[in-house]
C-alpha cells in the first residue's frame, strides 16, 4: 500500500508541472481535476493505512478459575467418654492434608460446631446442639489425625452421659417397656414384654445376643417363646 500511496504522490507531482506549462484553459481544468481525483486516492489510502492496527504478540495469560466450595454436613462418628471428657471421632480422607487453621472448632455449653474447610474444593460441618449435659468450652479441644479428627469436649460434672443429646434420651425414655406387672397370675409376662421390645428395637448385635438366649431357653425346655 505503501508503494501505491507514492506512485500517486509521484502523478501528482508530475500533473503540477504540467500544469504550470499549460496555456489552454481547458488542458489546465482536466490537470486539476485529475490531480483532485488522485489526491483524494492518496487521502483514502493513507486514512486506512493508519486505522488497521498491527497485532503484537503478547504472552497470553492464564484463565482463572474461581471454584466455590460448597459445604457437605458430617452426621457419621463414633463416640465415647471417659470420666472427664465426652470423645468425638469423626472420620474425614485427608484433613491432615488441609492447613491448620482450615480446621476450628467453635464450643459452646451445650453446643459443638466443627469446621473443616476447603478440603478437595468442599467444606465440611459437624454439628451438635442440645448436648445431654453441659460442657466447658475453655477446657475442651480438638485434634487432627491422618484421616480422623478427634473432639474432646470437656465434661462440666462428673456424671455418666447414656446419650449424646437431649432428644436421643427422650426418644430412647419412649420407647422403654414398663416393668410393672398388670398380670399378677403371670410373672414372666413383663420379662417376656421387655425382651420382645428390646429385640425389635435393638441393633444386630442385641437381636443376635437375645435370639441365642431364646433359642438355649428353648433346648432346655424353659420359657415360652417371645
Amino acid at each position: 500500500m505503501a508503494n501505491k500511496v507514492e506512485e500517486l504522490k509521484k502523478d501528482i507531482a508530475e500533473i503540477e508541472n504540467l500544469e504550470t506549462h499549460a496555456i489552454r484553459q481547458k488542458v489546465k481544468a482536466i490537470l486539476s481535476i485529475e490531480k483532485r481525483k488522485l489526491i483524494s486516492e492518496v487521502m483514502r489510502l493513507e486514512e486506512k493505512e493508519v486505522s488497521v492496527v498491527v497485532p503484537v504478540d503478547q504472552p497470553k495469560l492464564p484463565i482463572k478459575t474461581t471454584n466455590i466450595p460448597y459445604e457437605v454436613k458430617l452426621t457419621n462418628y463414633a463416640w465415647d467418654q471417659s470420666q472427664k471428657f465426652v470423645k468425638f471421632y469423626i472420620t474425614l480422607p485427608k484433613v491432615n492434608t488441609v492447613p491448620a487453621e482450615n480446621v476450628q472448632c467453635d464450643f459452646q455449653e451445650k453446643t459443638l460446631e466443627l469446621k473443616v474447610k476447603n478440603l478437595e474444593n468442599k467444606d465440611y460441618v459437624f454439628k451438635v446442639t442440645q448436648l445431654l449435659y453441659a460442657i466447658e468450652p475453655a477446657n475442651s479441644t480438638y485434634k487432627v489425625k491422618n484421616d480422623l479428627i478427634l473432639i474432646n469436649a470437656a465434661k462440666k460434672e462428673d456424671i455418666h452421659w447414656s446419650h449424646v443429646t437431649e432428644w436421643e434420651k427422650k426418644a430412647s425414655d419412649k420407647k422403654m417397656p414398663s416393668f410393672d406387672n398388670d398380670d399378677k397370675s403371670d410373672p414372666s409376662a413383663s420379662l417376656m414384654s421387655i425382651m420382645r421390645n428390646m429385640y425389635e428395637t435393638g441393633d444386630d448385635e442385641m437381636k443376635r445376643t437375645i435370639a441365642k438366649a431364646w433359642t438355649e431357653s428353648q433346648d432346655k425346655g424353659k420359657g415360652p417363646a417371645f
